[in-house]
């Protein structure tokens, strides 16, 4: 399967962007889809994902700002993001995962990303 992430830019602090990942397959095949970013220097770092169920789990730096979600019939998952910070710069890709916890193994189906960068 193919995941393509979109929907990134440049905004303030303070702002909002939705993020789209769209595959090229049903993610009905998949225990979880999950958000992540990596930003300059840093490694890539697991920010949300949402389970087939529906049930989702952020990281403490982004809960209550970042929500995501599913779209089963179009085979794509967003990442609503809102009041945004300078430190939440970071290309965002998003994957497929093994299980439905933090420690699950990921898929190897990374796109490219796509470059969010806030200003302060």
């Amino acid at each position: 399967v193919q995941l393509q992430a979109s929907g990134g830019g440049l905004v303030q602090a303070g702002g909002s962007l939705r993020l789209s990942c769209s595959a090229s397959g049903s993610i009905f095949n998949f225990p979880a889809m999950g958000w992540y970013r990596q930003a300059p220097g840093k490694q890539r770092d697991l920010v949300s994902f949402i389970t087939i169920g529906g049930n989702s789990d952020y990281a403490d730096s982004v809960k209550g700002r970042f929500t995501i979600s599913r779209d089963n019939a179009k085979n794509t998952v967003y990442l609503q993001m809102n009041r945004l910070k300078p430190e939440d710069t970071a290309v965002y890709y998003c994957n497929a995962r093994r299980g439905t916890g933090w420690s699950s193994r990921d898929y190897n189906y990374w796109g490219q990303g796509t470059l969010v960068t806030v200003s302060s």
